[in-house]
């Protein structure tokens, strides 16, 4: 038999020819992509003499209700290339992550009704490039700091955080007011310690739950709330607390040319009475605070401190006090009423039913009846005249003081000194008189 002679492989590249269908078919590929990437990509702007379009992005007032991220962007002059879109501004928005809607706005338009620029109604910095504010749903224009302004994933996650829904993190007194008691509604978590899978799930469930309630947390295990640790259960280390917090009156605004100041803020409480957190029993209570049920007003703002054992030694003796004080008042609605005493026994109380009953039987038997308040409150004017009137006499008017640098001489002194009479008095006399005895 005949060895059959192998086919030897053939080496060196593949004709041009076989390349060219594939190299199309990618090209065309890409082609496409960075096509439908730059329509979708395209962000749209704001026609700023539309003065409803401008209330929907600037308040969120329209039917819409949406957020927005906005960039101060001039428009193209006579038909000409505008300027070139901010690349952090573009990366965030083809991020696509950040709950807003992200549009572009002339804000060098001055807006016909306060003939003010938007940069200079809103207070934004035109010298901070790019100038990006927030705006809609979550409130009036608010501009987004510098440092977040980096790079597109920097300013998404700031948008995430200014927009999406989640419990702010207080350390000092002035978040505390600014971020929780001067919102209407604040639910305030106090944690004892590293909170557990299902807290946060309750948190996460309420968020969803009241979206028009602020909720707030803050670490217990070094931080002491003045005014306020008294009203809700003691501190105990890995136990979580919770308390809602009311807007009574007053604010944080302090007023400038255009608006009044609000006032001093003032608040009330609902603490959860129970140690312990759980969704249900959290929620009972922004309910119950919604409908302003339980509140208790409290007369001082909590504020935030290092917790000390000096701090929690001041407020156990405040709690102690207010327990010493609810145990009083429970002994006092106890006792039995106080016996009528039928006669002076000369004590203070039967002093005090001695007057009163003699007072009852003189009204009795001359039929005195009580007066009114308007009665007491007439007599009352009516005393004060006559006071008024008596105090004319004796008061000097001005047309009845002498003329200056004239003397003021007494009645005394006009008299005449010829008319006068004295009368000497013999002492002798009387001591005599007084020496002689009747003895009859």
């Amino acid at each position: 038999m005949g060895r059959v002679q192998k086919k030897k492989k053939q080496s060196g590249a593949p004709p041009v020819d076989k390349l060219l269908k594939p190299a199309a078919g990618v090209a065309l590929a890409m082609l496409g992509y960075y096509f439908m990437k730059g329509m979708t990509n395209e962000i749209p702007r704001i026609d700023v003499t539309d003065s409803l379009a401008l209330r929907e992005v600037f308040f969120g007032e329209g039917a819409l209700g949406k957020d927005y991220a906005v960039l101060c962007h001039p428009e193209a002059k006579d038909g000409g290339v505008g300027l070139p879109v901010s690349s952090v501004f573009q990366d965030s928005h083809d991020d696509g992550s950040a709950p807003a809607d992200y549009v572009l706005m002339d804000c060098d338009y001055v807006l016909p009704d306060s003939g003010k620029s938007i940069y200079d109604k809103f207070k934004l910095n035109k010298k901070k490039r790019p100038t990006v504010f927030v705006s809609g749903k979550v409130g009036p224009p608010k501009q987004v700091p510098e440092k977040h302004l980096k790079t597109g994933p920097m300013l998404t996650k700031l948008l995430k955080q200014m927009l999406e829904p989640h419990a702010a993190k207080i350390e000092k007194t002035k978040e505390l007011k600014e971020k929780c008691l001067n919102k209407d509604v604040c639910g305030l978590l106090l944690k004892g310690g590293k909170p557990e899978p299902y807290v946060k799930h309750a948190v996460a469930n309420l968020l969803g739950k009241y979206p028009n309630v602020q909720f707030a947390s803050i670490d217990s295990t070094v931080l002491f709330m003045t005014n306020l640790e008294e009203y809700i259960p003691e501190y105990e280390a890995g136990v979580h607390r919770f308390v809602v917090f009311k807007k009574v009156s007053g604010g944080l605004s302090a007023g400038d040319n255009e608006t009044k100041a609000e006032g001093r803020l003032k608040t009330s409480i609902l603490p959860l009475e129970t140690p312990g957190v759980s969704f249900g029993a959290m929620s009972t209570l922004v309910s119950e605070a919604l409908n302003g049920k339980k509140m208790k007003s409290i007369p001082s703002l909590p504020n935030i401190k290092t917790r000390t054992k000096k701090l929690e030694a001041s407020e156990r003796q405040k709690r102690d006090r207010k327990k010493d004080q609810a145990r009083r008042k429970s002994q006092e609605d106890q006792k039995p009423p106080q016996q009528t005493f039928t006669a002076n026994d000369g004590t203070k109380e039967g002093r005090r039913l001695e007057r009163e009953r003699r007072r009852a039987e003189h009204n009795a038997k001359n039929n005195v009846k009580p007066k009114t308040p308007e009665e007491i409150a007439e007599m009352e004017k009516r005393r004060r005249q006559r006071m008024e009137e008596e105090s004319a006499k004796w008061n000097i008017e001005a047309e009845d003081a002498p003329e200056e640098g004239e003397p003021v001489e007494e009645e005394w002194m006009e008299g005449d000194d010829d008319e006068t009479e004295y009368v000497d008095v013999d002492e002798d006399e009387e001591e005599d008189d007084e020496d002689v005895l009747d003895l009859d």
